[in-house]
């Protein structure tokens, strides 16, 4: 290998130096600051979607739990309201700059 290494032609052009991966050309500079409008959405989608995911054992075993259950199911979406009201008074769903 160290022979191949050293009597090997030695060709560096630009095409050879530059990194390459899966086939797709760099473009730009990857310490390129990103809004944070993303992550704060799937942040956002994140908990409004396991929230959602509380309301499956309510709507099985709605029956059996009662008015203690509906009261708690109230409270919880209230809760759920008030969060989506305050993040949409922060104006964390628009776009715009």
């Amino acid at each position: 290998m160290l022979a191949t290494h050293f009597l090997g032609p030695k060709r560096k052009t630009s095409d050879k130096l530059i990194n390459f991966e899966s086939g797709i050309e760099q473009r730009g500079n990857a310490r390129q600051p990103v809004a944070i409008k993303y992550f704060l959405t799937a942040i956002l989608f994140v908990l409004f979607d396991v929230e959602v995911i509380f309301f499956y054992p309510y709507a099985v075993n709605f029956r059996s739990l009662g008015w203690e259950g509906f009261a708690a199911v109230l409270m919880f979406v209230g809760f759920f309201l008030c969060g989506f009201i305050y993040i949409v008074k922060k104006g964390a769903l628009k776009w715009e700059d």
